[in-house]
Formats: structure tokens, sequence, C-alpha cells
């Protein structure tokens, strides 16, 4: 189960976002465009290919809010049932290697909460998160880094996020 929970505020504030950017956004960036074709030669001209790469970057921006506000699960977390699922805090305690017996609590949701909290955000896609989701809470999960190593962890609590 990947999906991907936002509070009520986050999902108002990326709908903000993206009705800004699809609308007077695009408007803006394609005025700039006009603007700077006007000036002549595009080859040799910055502000044009500038306006460009902006643009290219907004329109990204634009379908990355448009999924996600498409699919994500909107309002209040889950209710607590033993099971970890986005929305959830989750507290883990990590076993082994020099982290050994140190406790992490985060958010499991979208990156794009993280704007709207005090906590650390980890999505369902990140190797920790990815690796908690759907576990029963006293299970202990390894999952990969980056580097190729493994971590281990014991799911001590998973309790439904309150803001």
């Amino acid at each position: 189960m990947t999906d991907t929970w936002l509070s009520q505020d986050a999902y108002d504030r990326l709908r903000a976002e993206y009705e800004q950017l699809s609308g007077e956004g695009r408007t803006a960036i394609a005025k700039r465009i006009e603007a700077a074709r006007e000036e002549g030669d595009l080859r040799e001209n910055g502000g044009y290919h500038a306006a460009k790469e902006e643009q290219g970057k907004m329109e990204a921006r634009i379908k990355q809010l448009r999924e996600l506000l498409e699919t994500a699960q909107v309002g209040e977390a889950p209710e607590a049932d033993g099971t970890v699922k986005a929305g959830m805090v989750v507290s883990v305690r990590f076993v082994g290697g020099a982290a050994d017996g140190d406790q992490e609590s985060f958010l499991l949701g979208s990156r794009e909460q993280a704007g709207d909290v005090e906590i650390d955000v980890y999505s369902a896609q990140s190797p920790l998160g990815g690796a908690v989701v759907g576990q029963p809470v006293g299970s202990q999960v390894s999952y990969a880094l980056p580097n190729g190593r493994s971590l281990t962890v014991v799911i001590e609590d998973a309790r439904p996020f309150t803001g």
C-alpha cells in the first residue's frame, strides 16, 4: 500500500498552489516568453531561454501537484488498529549498528505535508517508510539504504496524526 495521505490543510495549500501556477503562473510566464521573443534572435536571447526553463520547471510542478491532488487520501488520519498506515505517526527503535537503541518518530505521509508539521515526514516510497507501511506494531523490519547497507528497526508505535 503506497497511498499518499495529506491533512486537509496541506491539501488546501497545495490546491491553491496548483490553481495559482496553472492559472496566473502560466499567463505570466507566457507573457515573459513573448516579450523575450520580441527582442529578436532567440539563439542568443538569455531572457527567452531563462523564461523557457522556468516554464518547464513550472509545468513539471503543475503535473506533480495534479497527480498528488488526484490520488491523495485527504482528511483525518486512519484509526489505530495496530498496523502502520499513511497518515500515522510511527515510532521506531533502531536495532544493531551505530544507531542501536536510537529512537525516531515520523509522520508517514507526503513530503508535501512537511511544510505544515513540526515532525519529520517520510513517504511510503522512502526506504524506511516503505519498510514499515502495512506492518504490525511490534514487528522488526529491515530496509536497504542508498549506500547498499541495511538498517533494522522495531516498530514501537503507530498512532493517528493529529496535527
